[in-house]
């Protein structure tokens, strides 16, 4: 029952708690990003036509992140409130469910890649050179997809049970392994055939099939309670799975409907000259760095907020939930402000020169502007839906994307031919908007609704205690 003493916030507890959550993921995040940078300085090695195609590649993997994610926030919903709640089934069976979902999406998207590159390629971008180099690349890659996805979705269930450590080993066994097959089969050394990009792909299957590998084989020496019990995954029931897809449908609308509308941005940039294309594919990796201490707060805030509304703890997941928000925003700040510092030695030696140079400073300025809003409206969302409110972030998202940012983009890109970096500020022309409006629910409440019985029951009792603050507030 939720207690109407107002206890002062704990900053001490509360900052180790997210330390122990968001550092494994930030830290896992880095090494992917660092694989990834390292991937682009050997990629630039072959030409600005190897960087852009494969960057757009990765824009179709990005699209295929998009198609599933919503699975992912949908079960890390049930998870982390199934977790506070100590209810096993509960997560096991979400688990499985979420899992079938997935797999689904990462099947269907490894058949496109696989079976029909050529017209993946066609789709997003018209430069026939950079579409020959992606269809030799996406041949390979798309059998990646279904064990990426296996590996993201194990990560998932981890996190949500504070199990942080395991998909970190998993990512670095993964970031070395390709970092050391990109090597070797790029560039032909040790008496491998130099396969270029073709070599690229072969590392990143591989390298992904180690990661899953790895999270297995310590999950079955740790006894994770609920990662292997494949026998209790499948057994769903009537409620399971209307009360999952109830919740995740508006995830899953908002985030195909995001992807979709991503994929036409990408069309649209895919369509500027070439060493547009090669900056903006150089971007892409450094925009990992900034995603990857966002992931750290997002993955914070689901489980420290839905794992207390999980469990009735209703004032303790409000009190927290706007301090994720702020702290996440200073810490992209800073790395903003760090990655501009140095943005000449980073740029440089991923192959920028001249022309490709400047944009990619550019894409760099207009992101951090952007990013410390960005970020914020993320986090926000993220915790509405791990409180139970999967709808009032999706409509905003989804809303101003088709309304405003589409439209602009479309018509700076496609109708008026303006420069790129105007193209690509026209990306993130919503989000100041939007962070009011986030601002303005956030501190309202009403995104917390609990799926499980005890953060029902303490619903009423932290209404009451709202009641009376607002009643003491009005009486000073």
């Amino acid at each position: 029952m939720q207690s109407s003493v107002i206890r002062k916030f704990d900053w001490r507890d509360f900052l180790a708690r997210i330390a122990v959550i968001a550092v494994p993921v930030a830290l896992q995040n880095l090494l992917t990003t660092t694989g990834s940078m390292v991937d682009t300085m050997m990629i630039a090695s072959l030409g600005q036509t190897e960087v852009g195609a494969v960057g757009l590649c990765a824009q179709f993997s990005s699209l295929m992140f998009s198609a599933y994610w919503g699975f992912v926030g949908g079960g890390m919903l049930f998870f982390s409130q199934y977790w506070g709640a100590h209810d096993d089934d509960g997560i096991n069976r979400s688990y499985g469910l979420t899992l079938c979902c997935m797999m689904t999406v990462a099947i269907i998207f490894a058949v496109l890649g696989v079976c029909f590159p050529e017209a993946v390629m066609h789709l997003y971008t018209d430069k026939e050179s950079i579409q020959q180099v992606g269809v030799s690349y996406l041949r390979i890659v798309g059998f990646s997809y279904p064990l990426m996805v296996l590996s993201m979705a194990m990560a998932a269930l981890l996190r949500s049970t504070e199990r942080m450590r395991i998909p970190l080993y998993g990512s670095i066994a993964a970031v070395v392994t390709n970092i050391f097959l990109n090597y070797v089969l790029i560039f032909g050394h040790f008496g491998a055939p130099a396969m270029g990009v073709r070599g690229a792909a072969c590392a990143t299957v591989i390298a992904q099939g180690v990661s899953v590998l790895v999270i297995v084989v310590i999950a079955l020496r740790t006894h994770h309670p609920y990662l292997l019990a494949v026998s209790r995954h499948f057994s769903w029931n009537r409620r399971l799975v209307w009360s999952y897809f109830w919740k995740c449908a508006p995830i899953i609308a908002n985030e195909v409907l995001i992807g979709v509308g991503n994929m036409v941005i990408n069309i649209v940039l895919g369509r500027q000259p070439e060493e547009a294309i090669a900056a903006l594919a150089v971007f892409r990796t450094l925009e990992g760095l900034i995603i990857g201490f966002f992931a750290g707060f997002s993955n914070a805030s689901s489980v420290l907020v839905g794992k207390e509304v999980g469990a009735g703890h209703i004032d303790t997941a409000y009190a927290r939930a706007w301090r994720l928000v702020y702290l996440c925003q200073g810490f992209i700040g800073l790395m903003g402000l760090l990655l501009i510092l140095f943005h000449t030695p980073i740029l440089t030696v991923m192959g920028m020169r001249g022309e490709s140079f400047r944009i990619a400073f550019g894409l760099v300025i207009i992101y951090m502007v952007a990013a410390i809003v960005r970020m914020g409206n993320w986090v926000q969302n993220d915790t509405f839906r791990a409180a139970g409110d999967a709808t009032y972030g999706t409509v905003l998202e989804i809303t101003f994307m088709w309304v405003m940012v589409l439209p602009l983009v479309w018509l700076t890109g496609m109708v008026w031919h303006l420069p790129t970096l105007v193209v690509f500020a026209c990306c993130y022309s919503d989000e100041v908007i939007r962070y009011v409006l986030m601002q303005r629910h956030l501190y309202q409440g009403t995104w917390i609704k609990p799926v499980t019985p005890s953060g029902q029951a303490a619903m009423k009792d932290w209404h009451s205690l709202v009641s009376q603050r607002k009643e003491k507030q009005g009486h000073v």
